[in-house]
C-alpha cells in the first residue's frame, strides 16, 4: 500500500476534524460507541483513534468507571483529539502502531476501531495485535466502509477527480477508504487471528454536509488524498476543489447535501 495513504499531517487533521468527521465519522461514532457503552468495559483500546470522533462518542456514552485508551499511529491527529479531551483524565492518549501494539497481553475488555483497519498494511497483524491484548471473552469491534458506490458523495467526488485526471486519477478513496469491504475476506482474516462469533452488520446512515464546497474541501483537503492531487497539479489544490465542489453541486444542489452511505459494523470475540 502506498505509505502516504496512511500519512495524516500539516493541514489535514484540522480540516478532517471540522468538516469530515460530521459528513461521514459523527453517525457512525454513535453507533459503535452505543455498542461499546452495552458492553459496559473497564478497561477500553481505541486503535486509529484520529481526532477523536469515536473516543468523544465512547466517553460520553459510557457512564461506568472506565479507563480509555486511545492511539493513533499519526501524532498530530492524536493533538488535535487532545485539545478536545486532554481534561477527561479517563482518557490516556498514546502514539501507536496497530500493528505493534506497545500493551501488554490480555490487558482490555474491549478494542474498538472506527474506520482504521482499511489503513493496516497487513490486516491479520492487526487483528493478531487487537487480539493479544484483549483479555480472554473480549469484544473486537470496528467498521469499514462498503464499496465507494454505496456512499453517494464520495463517489461523485472520485468521479469528478477522473474527469480532472483522465489518464491518473487520484485513487485513494476507492483503494483505500472502500477498498476493503469484501465481507468474507474479513471474516476468514479474523478467524486466522483466532477470532471467533464474527458477526458483521451491513449500516445504511445519513450523510450531510452544509454545502458542496465543505464536501469538496473534506474529501479534497482533509485527507490524504490532498497530497495525490498536490502531486499531479502542484500550486493548483484549490482550483482543483473548486472544480470539486462544482461537479458535487450538479449533483446535489447548491444548498445542504444531504446523501447516504454504508459500511459494515464488525464484531469479534476473543476465546
Amino acid at each position: 500500500m502506498n505509505t502516504t495513504h496512511t500519512l495524516f499531517a500539516g493541514a489535514i487533521p484540522d480540516v478532517y476534524d471540522r468538516i469530515l468527521v460530521p459528513l461521514l465519522f459523527a453517525p457512525y461514532g454513535a453507533d459503535m460507541a452505543a455498542r461499546v457503552a452495552a458492553l459496559k468495559p473497564a478497561s477500553l483500546l481505541e486503535v486509529a483513534a484520529g481526532t477523536g470522533a469515536l473516543t468523544r462518542e465512547m466517553a460520553s456514552r459510557i457512564d461506568t468507571p472506565v479507563c480509555i485508551v486511545a492511539t493513533d499511529l499519526n501524532q498530530p491527529m492524536l493533538d488535535v483529539a487532545m485539545s478536545k479531551l486532554g481534561d477527561d483524565d479517563r482518557i490516556v492518549f498514546r502514539q501507536a502502531d496497530a500493528l505493534a501494539l506497545p500493551f501488554e497481553a490480555s490487558t482490555f475488555d474491549v478494542v474498538a476501531c472506527q474506520f482504521g483497519v482499511m489503513f493496516y498494511p497487513d490486516k491479520v497483524q492487526g487483528y493478531r495485535e487487537a487480539y493479544r491484548v484483549l483479555k480472554p471473552g473480549g469484544h473486537f469491534l470496528f467498521n469499514a466502509w462498503d464499496k465507494i458506490a454505496t456512499s453517494e458523495i464520495p463517489l461523485e467526488v472520485m468521479k469528478a477527480l477522473h474527469q480532472i485526471f483522465p489518464e491518473d486519477p487520484p485513487r485513494f478513496m476507492e483503494v483505500t477508504p472502500h477498498g476493503y469491504w469484501n465481507t468474507d475476506q474479513i471474516r476468514r482474516e479474523l478467524a486466522e487471528a483466532g477470532f471467533h462469533s464474527i458477526t458483521v452488520d451491513n449500516l445504511d446512515l445519513p450523510s450531510e454536509a452544509a454545502s458542496a464546497s465543505d464536501a469538496a474541501v473534506a474529501f479534497c483537503q482533509g485527507t490524504p488524498m490532498r497530497g495525490e492531487i498536490e502531486t499531479r497539479a502542484p500550486g493548483d489544490l484549490n482550483a482543483v476543489t473548486a472544480k470539486v465542489t462544482e461537479a458535487l453541486e450538479r449533483r446535489f444542489g447548491r444548498g445542504p447535501i444531504e446523501s447516504t452511505m454504508r459500511a459494515n459494523v464488525v464484531t469479534a470475540l476473543k476465546s
